[in-house]
């Protein structure tokens, strides 16, 4: 068969199936056109899932005759004014997206720039464009896409339900939203829940805000600023707290220059800097923005414009992780307010649920017969006896503070009881805060290993008897091949023949903890994380494995000042706010929330 040259219009449709495999992919190629001309206002409409309608309307900066008839040309663009790949900064650059669209639609363009005496609106119609004729417009640019596909059937059969398709659109607009908070976006169609978001202020406080009308509320109140510079290299935005997580990854968004990417780089990179605080099936959410001098990436690696590639990728994954452990340790002492809400609700549906003489209307507590007098001081104040099961409140044995030194004056406050020999009560100025023992604890063991290991190594201990431990041949391999990397974090082990090793030394603080069961743990962690080559990214884990077997246990009775010694240490360690696990070590409960189960507000 011989060679021939390809029609135009066919060289087209191809391309179009590479840059348009979808609806969303066109509404991204038409929204990122109108960013790139400096747009204020978009509003999105579609109609059937986009299949039947794409209408995209901008506040941009319009097109002249000669620009809009080569809009609709392949590989015209005014985007790269210097023809240099190296230095993109538009979103857009190839000049592929209005005539693949056009291959395979009906498209219609009417734009009005500024000055302009009227408008003008181009038809293309399966890749055959039409003359320029005059047009009513204020200003910016109007794009109308119909019959998406109309000329190419086949990529018809390939399309999801109308919804699916209006609900993946929706998602690339909220991306671009996220990147953009001072324009304003709207968007409305079938399928898929309408939003109008109003332009915000191009700052840290505008862009949270924006954040917030995308992802929920809840992201704002548990959502921690994230800043680091390094190098010519930027990143910002907001991470979700460790206890604030999902069970996928679908609510991490990242973008580069202003452009949303799915990079593996980065989804690594925050892995890794949550490792230490999730676990390993839960997902933290957050909202990333890297900034870079565009010769240091290149964005043009994907037909889609979704990947990019660093020049010293290295260098990137260390700043975003660096960036993410700094702003945890600066705010993870303390939990997500959606354990609280939690706690509330499950108090309010079943331990209230049955309560057939609860009041529908609220009452005024300051009139019940139960109101504590406010005549009597605390320090006069008859003495309660202690309730059954409840460890002695520290007032039995402590003087009442006062008020320089109160207990009001910390964020966890002070130690009143002790229920089921496992979890605290302590009251704060507006509620009380649960602590759940075992966990609080084997985060402060945890932080107080790994401290060690950074300054001075982790102080160990000889075994005056050695222990053999027999498993199986697999595991013990796999803790003989990483016996020098072990010995690193305190653990001296050496082959004792086939199936058993000999543990020689553990570290001081866990010297008196099962350590059969230790090394059978260490085992067990360097298989799942690869055996030795994966031992830097297992050693927290493994430490974590320590602190787990040297923490206070649930079910052992805590004197009042070794509650309140609790307290204070958790308040002052990073990670507090949840177990190496991922699990919240605290859950606080306001006096408001608390009057609102019983009736009182």
């Amino acid at each position: 068969m011989p060679v021939r040259r390809l029609d135009p219009i066919l060289i087209d449709q191809i391309a179009a199936g590479e840059v348009v495999e979808r609806p969303a992919a066109a509404v991204k190629e038409l929204v990122e056109n109108a960013l790139d001309a400096g747009a204020t206002s978009v509003s999105i409409e579609i109609e059937q899932g986009g299949r039947g309608l794409i209408r995209v309307t901008d506040s941009g900066c319009g097109m002249g005759r000669e620009d809009l008839v080569l809009s609709v040309e392949r590989h015209a663009t005014s985007k790269l004014p210097d023809g240099d790949l190296t230095a993109i900064r538009s979103l857009g650059f190839r000049g592929e997206a209005l005539p693949s669209i056009a291959a395979v639609s009906r498209l219609e363009i009417t734009t009005r720039p500024k000055g302009a005496e009227q408008a003008l609106a181009l038809r293309v119609v399966a890749g055959r464009v039409e003359a320029p004729r005059p047009a009513a417009l204020s200003g910016g640019t109007r794009i109308e896409v119909r019959d998406l596909f109309f000329a190419t059937p086949a990529r018809l059969k390939f399309l999801k339900s109308d919804r699916a398709e209006a609900q993946a659109i929706a998602q690339v607009l909220r991306r671009l939203a996220m990147a953009h908070p001072s324009v304003r976006f709207v968007f409305s169609g079938e399928g898929a829940a309408d939003f109008n978001l109003p332009a915000e202020t191009p700052d840290h406080a505008g862009r949270l805000k924006r954040l917030a009308a995308i992802l929920g509320h809840e992201f704002e109140s548990n959502a921690l600023p994230v800043e680091a510079v390094r190098e010519g290299f930027a990143v910002t935005g907001f991470a979700g707290l460790p206890t604030f997580h999902r069970a996928t990854a679908q609510d991490q968004y990242l973008f580069v220059n202003g452009r949303p990417v799915k990079d593996r780089l980065l989804v690594g990179a925050v892995r890794a800097a949550y490792q230490d605080f999730l676990p390993r099936d839960r997902h933290p959410m957050l909202a990333l923005f890297v900034e870079v001098d565009p010769a240091e990436v290149d964005v043009n690696v994907h037909p889609a414009k979704t990947e990019v590639r660093f020049r010293d990728a290295g260098l990137v994954r260390a700043l975003l992780i660096s960036a993410l452990r700094q702003a945890l340790a600066g705010g993870s002492e303390r939990a997500s307010d959606t354990s609280a809400e939690r706690a509330l609700s499950m108090l309010a549906g079943s331990n209230f649920a049955g309560h057939a003489n609860r009041p529908t209307s609220p009452v005024d507590w300051r009139k019940s017969w139960a109101t504590p007098s406010t005549s009597i001081s605390p320090a006069r104040a008859p003495a309660q006896p202690v309730m059954p099961g409840f460890a002695e409140a520290p007032q039995a044995s402590y003087a009442a503070p006062s008020q320089s030194d109160s207990a009001e004056a910390h964020p966890l406050g002070a130690a009143r009881a002790q229920i089921h020999a496992t979890y605290i009560i302590a009251q704060t100025t507006d509620g009380l805060v649960i602590v759940d023992q075992h966990a609080a604890h084997e985060r402060l063991v945890y932080e107080k290993l790994k401290r060690q290991r950074a300054e001075n190594g982790i102080a160990r201990q000889l075994l005056l008897v050695p222990e053999v431990i027999e498993m199986d041949a697999d595991r013990t391999e796999t803790l003989v091949a990483a016996a020098p990397a072990l010995a690193e974090l305190g653990v001296g082990i050496e082959s004792f023949g086939p199936g058993a090793v000999i543990l020689r030394e553990v570290p001081s603080a866990i010297a008196s903890g099962n350590l059969r069961q230790l090394v059978m743990d260490i085992a067990d962690s360097l298989a799942e994380w690869g055996g030795p080559l994966a031992l830097e990214k297992a050693a927290d884990h493994v430490l974590a494995t320590f602190a787990c077997h040297h923490s206070v246990r649930a079910g052992r009775q805590l004197r009042p000042e070794e509650m309140n010694a609790l307290l204070r240490e958790m308040e002052v360690t990073p990670g507090s706010g949840q177990c190496n696990h991922g699990r919240p070590t605290s859950v606080t409960l306001k006096l408001a929330d608390i009057e609102r189960l019983f009736g009182r507000r």
